[in-house]
């Protein structure tokens, strides 16, 4: 399943292979590498409210700062699990986090198979990288909160999904 231009990178349009996801959807399966080689399922994330941050690169200034802030926020957030997935090696992964202190978000490389791009429909067809995005998971498994990022160089809204997170986890907004 393909979706034209449902991303542009400098305005120039992209195709994302995958499911166009909601709020409501059950989550689906995926299967990705931790910085130890070591199979990352939807099963291993647990059974918490989790956060699936989706990047292009970790190398890249936007995919940096997603990550330390995602990073800042996951000390503020008890029982919340933070993900970041992009196609990087899990050797890089694990450079870039020892090199930025990065010790609360939990890395996963799509590179082998795709399956979590494929799967969540952040896949971007023309050069083999996740486009943005963020997905808000809660205990059962059925995704809170969805927000695909139109222009892959722009932040995401980190304070949405932060609300359907505490708002997943039973905690006051705000």
């Amino acid at each position: 399943m393909e979706r034209a231009a449902a991303t542009t990178l400098k305005g120039n349009p992209l195709t994302l292979i995958g499911p166009e996801l909601k709020a409501g959807d059950t989550a689906p399966d995926f299967e990705g590498v931790d910085n130890g080689l070591q199979p990352v399922t939807l099963a291993t994330t647990g059974n918490g409210v989790r956060i699936f941050s989706v990047v292009p690169s970790l190398d890249t200034p936007v995919c940096d700062a997603q990550t330390k802030r995602f990073n800042e926020e996951a000390a503020k957030l008890s029982g919340v699990d933070i993900y970041t997935f992009s196609m990087d090696l899990p050797f890089a992964q694990k450079r870039w986090c020892g090199a930025f202190g990065i010790d609360k978000v939990k890395m996963v490389s799509d590179h082998r198979s795709a399956s979590f791009g494929s799967a969540y429909g952040t896949l971007i067809k023309e050069l083999r990288i996740h486009s943005r995005a963020i997905f808000v998971v809660d205990g059962s498994n059925k995704i809170r909160h969805v927000e695909y990022v139109k222009e892959v160089a722009d932040h995401p809204n980190y304070d949405a999904a932060l609300t359907a997170v505490k708002s997943a986890a039973g905690q006051a907004a705000g």
